[in-house]
C-alpha cells in the first residue's frame, strides 16, 4: 500500500512533470497564437503573447522581428524600431529586418548624418558584422575539421600529386580557421563594448553634464538610435552617428 507521505510525493511529483510539459510547450503555443492574431489585425493581443514569451526568456530574431511588425503597425516608431534592432543584434543578416527597419526609421524626425568610416570601420561592419559572432565560430570549427581531414588525407596519401593538393588544402583549412575564429572574437568584443538604445520619448532634451540644472546642447525624438559611452546614477552618456555627445536621463531611453 502506498502511505500519505508516497502519496503526496507521487502527486507533487506529477504535478511538477505536467507543469514542466506544459511550460516547454507555452512558447510555440503563445507564437502560433500572436502570429494568428498579427494575421488578423489584432496588433495590440499579438503584441501581449509576444511579449509573454519575450518575459519567458525565450529569444530569437523571428520573435523581435514579429513583434517590430506589430508596433510598426501601430505606427509606434521607438518599439518598432527597438526590436528590428534587436532581431539584427541575434541575426544580422535577417533581410526583412533590415528591409522593414529602414521603412521604421522614415518615421523618426531627427535626421542624422554618420561621419565617414575608415576602411577597417567599413570592412568590420560590411563583412566581419555581417554574420553573427557563433555563426563566424561555426565557420571556424567546420574549417579545422576539413583541415584535419585534408591533412590525414595527405598524410595517408600514395601519390605525389595527391599528396600536394591535400597539403595545400590543409594549410588553406587552417588559414580560413584563423580568419573565421578572429572574426568571431572581433565581432563578440564589438558586441560586448558596444552599447547602444532607442529614444523612447517624443521629445527629450540632451545636456552638457549628468545634472537638471546644465546646459542644453540639443534635442533628440522618438525612434534615434544612440550609443551608450558611460552611465552615471540615473544618466547615460550618448553619442550620436555624427560625432555629438552629451548626458541623457536614463528613463528617456531604452537599452538594446
Amino acid at each position: 500500500l502506498i502511505n500519505s507521505c508516497n502519496m503526496k510525493k507521487l502527486v507533487l511529483a506529477f504535478a511538477l512533470f505536467i507543469s514542466l510539459v506544459a511550460f516547454s510547450q507555452t512558447p510555440e503555443a503563445l507564437f502560433a497564437k500572436a502570429n494568428n492574431l498579427y494575421k488578423n489585425g489584432s496588433y495590440t493581443k499579438a503584441i501581449e503573447q509576444y511579449l509573454s514569451i519575450e518575459k519567458n526568456g525565450f529569444h530569437s530574431d523571428d520573435l523581435y522581428f514579429n513583434l517590430g511588425n506589430s508596433y510598426y503597425k501601430l505606427n509606434k516608431v521607438a518599439p518598432s524600431i527597438y526590436y528590428y534592432e534587436k532581431a539584427l543584434k541575434l541575426n544580422p543578416a535577417h533581410v526583412d529586418v533590415i528591409s522593414n527597419l529602414a521603412f521604421a526609421k522614415r518615421m523618426t524626425i531627427d535626421v542624422i548624418e554618420e561621419l565617414p568610416k575608415t576602411f577597417l570601420q567599413r570592412f568590420s561592419e560590411n563583412v566581419i558584422q555581417k554574420l553573427a559572432f557563433d555563426t563566424w565560430a561555426i565557420f571556424a570549427v567546420i574549417a579545422s575539421f576539413l583541415a584535419a581531414l585534408f591533412f590525414l588525407v595527405y598524410y595517408f596519401s600514395s601519390s605525389s600529386k595527391g599528396k600536394l593538393f591535400f597539403f595545400n588544402a590543409s594549410i588553406l583549412g587552417v588559414f580560413v580557421l584563423i580568419i573565421c575564429a578572429f572574426f568571431a572574437f572581433k565581432n563578440y568584443d564589438t558586441i560586448k563594448n558596444t552599447k547602444t538604445a532607442i529614444i523612447f520619448f517624443e521629445k527629450v532634451t540632451v545636456k552638457n553634464a549628468p545634472t537638471n540644472s546644465s546646459e542644453v546642447v540639443f534635442e533628440l525624438h522618438e525612434g534615434t538610435k544612440v550609443q551608450i559611452l558611460d552611465k552615471l546614477d540615473n544618466w547615460m552618456k550618448i553619442k550620436l552617428a555624427d560625432g555629438k555627445i552629451g548626458w541623457i536621463s536614463a528613463s528617456k531611453l531604452k537599452e538594446i
